[in-house]
């Protein structure tokens, strides 16, 4: 018999952010599915809707993912709380973007500290450079809330936003490329790091390149290739790390080049059959992209997004493309 996971509602659980061995983090996942089967309505309407309101599941595989489209038209929240945040999406003028409201915004700061220290190492140890135009030009971003934080973390005078001030951004780069005791992240929106290696070409070698993806509406969207190409050319580096986010989660994956990805502990990525998201996919072979967030707390855990992807023997993920013909994920079933 699973125990009651009474600390999914407690206010800055961090025994999600340890090093969760398999059969931990399917126990964690397994237990928070029951407590948000039963305590977040849009998802108990939509388990009900696949007509799996009494399955019981052994695995984390096994569990019902939800559209993420769910986030662009629901409260998707587990139990009845007043927010501290909402993120939102970004999106064109007159879209409709996704909201995930958080009840505990402690959750996402240790969620986003934890994965930095798990892929990069103590904060401190660095120089965060932050050019995220589109994201500063509006409210509830939580990309722009990590960076935030990350660079208040690093305490270093030389960290900060740069927002379209890149003869400021190029002085603090060759600053802290001359502080030998400390590692150098450029963290950027990609149409942002696209127009710095066109237009300026600095030497960035020793830099962490890292983009976040997206040339929001500013440039013709490029492969990640033929963009990881043009950003290493432009500055002198021989891989670009990308950060794999999205505003319905509180954790990110990691790549460090090629664009292989992979997950802190507290993530897991399960690759479906396009045609079927009750099976999974052969490692090796492309799916689409359901995520387990156990610091999806209060919302919901359990993810299906609209990107294809491929998963490897040792865990590790490729983001492929877009998913074209979504409404066979069941997002049709709670219309109306």
């Amino acid at each position: 018999m699973l125990k009651q996971f009474d600390y999914f509602c407690a206010m800055g659980n961090t025994d999600i952010f340890n090093n969760l061995s398999e059969d931990a983090f399917n126990e964690q996942a397994l237990s928070m599915y029951f407590f948000q089967r039963e305590n977040n309505p849009v998802y108990r309407q939509f388990i009900h809707a696949l007509n799996r309101a009494s399955f019981n599941p052994m695995h984390y595989s096994e569990i019902p993912f939800l559209p993420v489209e769910f986030f662009k038209t629901h409260r998707v929240a587990s139990g009845d709380f007043k927010e501290e945040e909402v993120f939102s999406s970004s999106g064109t003028t007159g879209s409709i973007v996704s909201q995930h409201f958080v009840r505990d915004v402690e959750v996402y700061h240790q969620s986003y500290r934890e994965a930095f220290r798990w892929f990069y190492g103590d904060v401190y140890e660095w120089v965060i450079l932050a050019l995220l135009p589109s994201y500063l030009e509006r409210e509830g971003s939580s990309l722009v809330m990590m960076a935030e934080g990350l660079i208040k973390d690093s305490k270093n005078k030389l960290s900060g936003f740069f927002l379209n001030d890149i003869p400021a951004l190029l002085r603090n780069l060759k600053m802290a490329q001359q502080q030998k005791d400390k590692k150098i992240l450029l963290l950027g929106v990609s149409f942002a790091l696209f127009e710095l290696a066109e237009k300026h070409h600095p030497n960035l070698k020793g830099v962490t390149v890292m983009e976040t993806g997206g040339m929001k509406g500013r440039r013709q969207e490029l492969i990640r290739e033929e963009l990881h190409r043009i950003l290493c050319e432009g500055f002198g580096v021989s891989e670009i790390h990308s950060e794999y986010g999205m505003t319905e989660l509180l954790s990110q994956a990691y790549s460090s080049g090629k664009g292989i990805y992979r997950c802190p502990p507290w993530l897991k990525v399960v690759i479906t059959e396009t045609e079927d998201p009750f099976s999974m996919a052969p490692k090796g072979k492309s799916g689409l992209i359901n995520l387990i967030d156990l610091a999806n707390i209060h919302s919901c855990g359990f993810i299906a997004t609209r990107d294809l992807g491929r998963q490897h023997a040792d865990g590790s993920f490729e983001v492929l493309g877009r998913f074209d013909h979504s409404d066979v994920r069941g997002c049709n079933l709670m219309v109306g």
